[in-house]
């Protein structure tokens, strides 16, 4: 892509790890520098568990209510299973998807399975939360379950590697499940020596999170672990993997939202009375339940 500019660096962050019950996560997004890139306004790493809970089903229960947002947990490594107030209970492995509308809400159990860490030891999932328009918030909650072979893919050209399409449209090819505002959500797996690059469009904002190995983005090194968010200011974002063994880079952003945004725990909402008719209809048990059944 010869003339074009690459973007700057905006900021990067150093992900540090906490215990949230029984898993370990790292809290990617919101941090100290920005609350949402684009309309993502939530992201957490699961890189591991407690070794001693290894005898129980799961990593603990994490059920919770949520309001206004679509989420979106991908397994790069593990199993995850899924239960809601909807009726729906799936489980999912290495390279599979839950998503999720919240819409006008719902209530949600969503757990790592640490039995599936007897075999392989390796846990790595991504959590995202994206903020729904307005319009979209009132809607009915929906769920799909995507196993790995649902989830469109693009091989790169001169086997560089692949590109997944978590949301959004890449090169022509769209994304499985709805998109409430102009986003993207890519899982880039590139090879050793090879480089990805992409033009940028100054109206979106644009993030990268290393989940493991590092990278090279824009001539500059990062490690695993790191958010990258790029400035606005440029036309090209290039990673490159200076390594001999392949990586994985998760790319995300996109148009950010110009309604206001009120987030209180799992509710995210337009304003201050909305996030308390939340409440309100959760506790008045409009959410319904989960059947453990």
């Amino acid at each position: 892509m010869l003339g074009k500019m690459r973007n700057k660096i905006r900021f990067r962050v150093k992900i540090d790890s906490a215990w949230r019950g029984d898993i370990e996560a790292r809290n990617v997004l919101p941090n100290k520098f920005v609350n949402a890139i684009g309309p993502f306004v939530f992201m957490e790493h699961i890189v591991s568990s407690r070794q001693s809970l290894h005898k129980s089903g799961v990593a603990g229960r994490r059920s919770h209510p949520l309001r206004g947002v679509a989420t979106w947990t991908y397994i790069l490594a593990g199993e995850v299973e899924f239960l809601d107030s909807l009726g729906n209970h799936a489980e999912l492995s290495n390279g599979g998807a839950h998503w999720m509308n919240a819409g006008n809400g719902v209530i949600r159990d969503e757990s790592p399975r640490l039995e599936s860490l007897l075999t392989n030891s390796d846990l790595s999932i991504v959590e995202f939360w994206i903020n729904l328009p307005s319009k979209f918030k009132s809607e009915a909650p929906n769920y799909f379950c995507l196993p790995p072979n649902e989830i469109p893919k693009q091989v790169l050209n001169d086997n560089i590697g692949w590109v997944k399409i978590l949301s959004g449209e890449y090169n022509n090819t769209m994304a499985k499940v709805p998109c409430y505002a102009k986003e993207f959500l890519y899982h880039i797996h590139l090879q050793g020596g090879r480089q990805f690059s992409m033009a940028t469009d100054k109206r979106l904002e644009y993030a990268a999170f290393l989940p493991t190995r590092s990278a090279v983005a824009n001539d500059i090194e990062f490690q695993g672990g790191e958010l990258i968010a790029f400035a606005a200011f440029g036309d090209l974002i290039e990673i490159k993997n200076n390594r001999e063994t392949a990586i994985d880079i998760i790319l995300f952003g996109g148009e950010p939202s110009i309604e206001p945004i009120v987030a209180d725990e799992t509710f995210v909402m337009n304003t201050a009375h909305e996030i308390t008719q939340a409440y309100n209809d959760y506790y008045d048990g409009k959410y319904g339940q989960i059947n453990t059944q």
